[in-house]
């Protein structure tokens, strides 16, 4: 009888933990991050480049003119290195633990820094970056259409606010932020890639046309030193926003099929210098011509310097839309996962296609009224690349690779890990501060919904 209960009690426990990990097992197939692992090596290439390449690149010749010639190269050439070698770190990290992958950044924290802590760590710090994206992403597709419509249409045109055009441009993301996963946004993560290289060279070949401007001034645009360095603070962080795809790294690497024999690494390594290639094609011509032509003159985005030649520059508008329309779902699909993960394994709702779509239409709307509130566009470069993209792109990895590998101190790889955690964290500290003094300047003449 007693080994009859004996068996009965082991039968029901083994039944509760089938039980437990199928309703596991159907939750990864449902939530975004984990439901499809089938991607090719080239979905690797362009995620990356339409998750890095966005907003920043049109505040780069301004960044420059705030930087000057010397620390302005410099700093661009140092951060492609560095954020090049932070994702080579994140991309080994992935599945270093036999059997196990890490799909999601926090994950990789947790194993680093431990259960709680890691989460602490991770979790605040890439909901800023990807949440602050995906608002500087509203603005900047916002004020894309308004110049367009503005160069389009100059004769017998009532005026639009931006506010409205904000709204034109947060109706796509309505409809198509209900795409399932990643795999299912490949399109137009494609179509977004080759618009970010398409802007870029329109931009710079459009700086190389109009020629070097009369009278053009490299010197520092504000007279007062304390203006200067403010400036300087600021330009760091529109830089460290530029290189800030690593919040979505592991999470595309995730999509992408794994074996002992043929790891995901490899695919996801290839794809990744493939897209710093792009990078690098987009982001230096644009950053050295568009200074070298309009010198401290140039506006916080390239395009609104470039007016002609008209339809040029329309195009180029047009793409930067279609462009962060991409960029915006790259970033947001980590959030949602965190959101519908949260919903469904803390909250127990069950994983239904009316809890996703409420969940991702709160999101959208919300970002969307952020960003109508406060369309502070260089200001939110400086602000959000320092204060969140910097620990998460640049040292974040460093500190994660020391606490798990313990290389030996003063080794190569200590030395280098600990010169970029330095790096990082001079970075985190002054490019908020840069930032907000110039979202405080725009303040003081902007009325709210105007």
């Amino acid at each position: 009888m007693g080994d009859e209960a004996t068996t009965n009690g082991y039968s029901n426990k083994t039944s509760n933990v089938d039980e437990n990990l199928q309703r596991q097992k159907e939750i990864d197939e449902w939530l975004p991050i984990t439901s499809s692992r089938n991607a090719k090596w080239w979905y690797s290439a362009f995620h990356n480049v339409t998750a890095m390449v966005g907003a920043g690149v049109l505040g780069l010749p301004s960044a420059m003119a705030s930087l000057g010639w010397g620390p302005g190269v410099v700093i661009l050439i140092l951060s492609w290195v560095i954020t090049l070698y932070t994702l080579w770190q994140m991309i080994e990290m992935h599945e270093m633990v036999p059997g196990k992958r890490f799909d999601r950044y926090h994950e990789l924290g947790q194993h680093a820094f431990g259960e709680k802590l890691g989460l602490w760590i991770v979790v605040p710090q890439q909901l800023i970056c990807e949440v602050g994206v995906d608002i500087v992403y509203m603005v900047t597709g916002g004020t894309s259409l308004k110049n367009i419509h503005d160069l389009a249409c100059k004769k017998n045109c009532k005026s639009i606010k931006t506010t409205y055009f904000i709204m034109i441009f947060a109706s796509v993301h309505f409809v198509i932020s209900h795409l399932p996963n990643f795999n299912s946004i490949t399109g137009i993560s494609l179509a977004a890639a080759v618009m970010s290289l398409s802007y870029s060279t329109i931009a710079w070949t459009a700086s190389v046309h109009k020629g070097v401007q009369q009278g053009v001034n490299y010197s520092y645009k504000d007279a007062t030193t304390s203006g200067k360095v403010l400036d300087f603070f600021n330009a760091l962080g529109t830089i460290a926003f530029a290189y800030a795809g690593h919040n979505v790294v592991l999470e595309i690497q995730a999509t992408i099929p794994s074996t002992p024999e043929k790891p995901s690494k490899g695919p996801m390594w290839k794809g990744a210098v493939v897209g710093y290639i792009i990078v690098a094609l987009c982001y230096f011509p644009v950053a050295l011509i568009g200074y070298y032509v309009f010198g401290n003159n140039v506006d916080s985005n390239i395009l609104t310097s470039l007016q002609k030649p008209e339809g040029l520059i329309i195009a180029a508008n047009a793409f930067v839309v279609i462009h962060v329309i991409g960029s915006y779902q790259i970033y947001a699909m980590p959030v949602f996962d965190m959101i519908e993960s949260v919903l469904v394994k803390k909250m127990h709702f069950r994983p239904t296609r009316i809890l996703r779509f409420t969940a991702r239409t709160v999101y959208v709307a919300l970002t969307m009224f952020v960003a109508i509130t406060f369309p502070f566009f260089g200001g939110l470069l400086g602000f959000f690349g320092g204060f969140a993209f910097a620990p998460t792109t640049y040292f974040i990895p460093c500190i994660m690779w020391l606490a798990v590998y313990k290389p030996k101190m003063f080794s190569l790889s200590w030395c280098t890990n600990w010169i970029c955690i330095i790096l990082g964290f001079l970075l985190m500290i002054l490019g908020p501060i840069g930032g907000l003094r110039a979202i405080i300047i725009e303040a003081k003449t902007y009325k709210f919904y105007s």
